[in-house]
């Protein structure tokens, strides 16, 4: 998908587009240094990154005011929520939780540049404090057990997790049903037919 594509699909002002290009030119400059996405997918940056992080969006219904995005790594997706969200929804709040220092002075680099308020914290998110958050999001980070018990941890009762997934989400899911209860819908990914986001809620366990 080419970014005129993401542009159709995605209605953004001309300042977002500003930040996200500044985003694209930032990653591409620090991906040679830090392995923050795999090469091979920065032609397809757009689709592959972008557009599947911007479809979380709709999803969270817009009555999030803090969302936690977890081991957000190269920005994805909580950089991009952020950028969208920061003329569409001005009244969120994002907390991206990174462990590795590289990638959090990315990610502070990327907000500051493209003047969007983030804030980044360098820390375990098993370990951090409980965020009593609306959203917490996640790609490509842990099995979905894991991510529950992180959704479990941070969430503040009524909250929705949304969890990017691929083709074994079905096998996760019989997994976590083992260790926890929850209600969750299934939507198929705008940018990969195999994937899916989670959304979740009512999370407790077993």
């Amino acid at each position: 998908m080419s970014k005129s594509a993401f542009l159709e699909a995605v209605s953004v002002s001309r300042e977002t587009e500003r930040r996200l290009d500044t985003f694209a030119e930032l990653l591409t400059k620090w991906n040679r240094h830090i392995n923050l996405v795999s090469a091979s997918t920065l032609k397809d940056l757009w689709s592959r990154h972008f557009l599947d992080s911007a479809q979380l969006l709709s999803l969270a219904e817009g009555r999030s005011r803090l969302w936690l995005d977890v081991g957000t790594g190269g920005g994805f997706p909580g950089i991009v929520v952020a950028i969208i969200a920061a003329e569409a929804q001005p009244d969120l709040r994002v907390r991206c939780i990174e462990s590795d220092q590289r990638k959090a002075t990315f990610l502070r680099t990327v907000a500051r540049e493209c003047g969007v308020s983030v804030e980044v914290l360098s820390e375990r998110v098993e370990r951090a404090d409980p965020m009593n958050a609306d959203v917490i999001s996640a790609r490509a980070l842990a099995p979905l057990d894991d991510l529950l018990a992180y959704a479990q941890r941070h969430l503040k009762p009524g909250g929705l997790a949304l969890f990017l997934k691929g083709a074994g989400y079905r096998e996760e899911l019989e997994t976590a049903l083992v260790n926890w209860r929850f209600q969750v819908d299934t939507y198929p990914s705008k940018t990969n037919p195999d994937a899916v986001v989670l959304k979740i809620g009512d999370i407790e366990r077993a």
